[in-house]
């Protein structure tokens, strides 16, 4: 059969690469076609345009670059239509691949599939109507979505998340030494405590520096920065302390290796709590008073990390906008590291996530599901 897929970001490529991956061993006849990047090349088939093209984040670069983004969306939609796939794929990107999806589901018989359901549970619900109207099945890899949802009136497939996947491969792997870890690393003997600061060049510039100054407070342990993937290491050297260091490469070694965490919001939060390090959630924002109100009155949910959300009840704490103060984290922290009274708690919690989120395979799940569902079409 004929697959096209359409990812807008890094992860996206990630986790599409992983389903091809599962989709040729379910359909040995498999032919792809995308909009994706290196990983999804690299399973084969046939690359219309590589994600990079497409990823404009946040409000200027997007009205910057509009005249491009709707280029890129016509041309999408009519490479589709004349491809004439045996289904469409869609990861993530709402913004992009619900316009996609409204246009094929208007123009054309082919199925419309959703794998890494667009996050309308903390915005936009109203897009409800839209994914009703045109997207054949949806695949969530988050469990607390299925209830969401059912509530609007539409059954969702929850086939396991791909975190838990990436983390058993790697520790298939085998245990690392810490004495390997440090040495490689030119680290010394005191324990790690792990600096996830984002993956944004903003991110990093607004909650690193605050991490900084608060580990200042606790000369026993060793800071070891998690570098993001595309960000110079130069850009880093402005916001950490002399002795800091920073790695490349291994977030999955260091978080093997940490006691515990401090972690900006995002997929990292819930790769920490797999690797069972506590943590402190630390997302900074300017106009932090104005961020917190219309968090509180705009957001549809009540917790930003998904420990939380997935655990529905507060797991981690959360110190954002004008909670991320670096008192508030020099508390936090304490609380989570060896002999703190959050520490052991938190760790009970994660063994309950880790339940919920159920057994690796989630590319297995999916894919299978997907190929069934075609042939009975």
């Amino acid at each position: 059969m004929k697959y096209y897929l359409i990812v807008g970001e890094a992860s996206g490529d990630l986790h599409a690469s992983n389903l091809m991956k599962a989709l040729q061993q379910e359909d040995p006849q498999a032919e792809f076609r995308f909009f994706g990047g290196d990983l999804m090349k690299a399973v084969g088939g046939t690359c219309v345009k590589h994600y990079k093209e497409l990823a404009y984040m946040g409000f200027i670069p997007v009205l910057l670059h509009l005249r491009t983004i709707f280029r890129n969306m016509d041309y999408c939609k009519h490479d589709v239509e004349a491809w004439r796939p045996d289904v469409l794929i869609l990861v993530d990107y709402p913004g992009f691949n619900l316009k996609i999806a409204e246009y094929i589901k208007k123009h054309t018989q082919i199925p419309v599939y959703y794998y890494i359901s667009p996050k309308i549970w903390a915005w936009k619900e109203y897009r409800i109507k839209n994914i009703k109207r045109d997207v054949d099945r949806l695949f969530s890899i988050l469990p607390f979505e299925v209830d969401f949802f059912k509530k609007h009136q539409y059954p969702v497939c929850y086939v396991g998340n791909p975190c838990v996947d990436a983390v058993d491969e790697f520790r298939k792997k085998g245990q690392e030494t810490a004495e390997t870890f440090r040495t490689v690393n030119s680290l010394d003997g005191r324990p790690i405590i792990a600096l996830l600061a984002g993956s944004r060049k903003q991110e990093i510039k607004d909650n690193l520096s605050r991490m900084i100054e608060a580990a200042k407070d606790f000369p026993e342990y060793q800071f070891v920065v998690a570098g993001a993937p595309g960000i110079d290491p130069s850009f880093y050297r402005e916001y950490m302390a002399a002795d800091t260091k920073i790695v490349f490469g291994q977030t999955y070694r260091l978080l093997q290796q940490a006691e515990a965490a401090l972690v900006t919001s995002g997929t990292a939060t819930l790769e920490t709590a797999l690797f069972r390090v506590p943590q402190v959630v630390c997302y900074y924002t300017a106009m932090g008073k104005l961020v917190s109100f219309l968090r509180r009155h705009i957001l549809k949910v009540k917790y930003i990390s998904l420990v939380n959300l997935i655990a529905d009840k507060e797991v981690v704490t959360e110190l954002v906008a004008d909670g991320m103060t670096v008192e508030n984290v020099k508390a936090e922290l304490s609380a989570i590291l060896e002999g703190g009274d959050s520490r052991a708690r938190m760790l009970d919690d994660y063994d309950c996530l880790i339940e919920r989120l159920g057994a690796p395979g989630a590319s297995e799940r999916a894919a299978k599901a997907i190929v069934c569902s075609l042939w009975k079409r």
